[in-house]
């Protein structure tokens, strides 16, 4: 009796071992997916921030045309500004414009 009864309870305890480690195993299992998944996940925005990076460095180097390009037609401005008001510059009437054309040869004709 005595043997059974430790028969048994080595079995339960075997048992016992058995769903233990299988516990574990599928824990071990299901962190290694969420370690996968994460790696995933991290790669994908990773990818995403690349991207967005590039953008805006595009879009500052954008930026910086545009205000190289706003400091030209200013510039312009104060330029006609300043022929006026300081050299006194002006525009001549229509009366004191002559065109002059010059005489088209063959090659141009062609």
């Amino acid at each position: 009796m005595k043997t059974e009864a430790i028969e048994k309870i080595a079995d339960n305890l075997k048992l016992k071992k058995a769903v233990a480690y299988a516990i574990l195993l599928a824990l071990v299992f299901l962190s290694a997916v969420f370690v996968v998944f994460q790696v995933f996940e991290y790669r994908q925005d990773y990818r995403k921030l690349s991207t967005y990076m590039r953008e805006r460095d595009d879009l500052n180097a954008e930026w910086g045309r545009l205000l190289i390009e706003q400091q030209t037609f200013g510039a312009t401005a104060q330029i006609g500004t300043r022929a006026v008001t300081q050299l006194r510059m002006y525009s001549p009437p229509v009366a004191q414009t002559v065109v002059i054309s010059l005489p088209q040869t063959s090659d141009e004709k062609k």
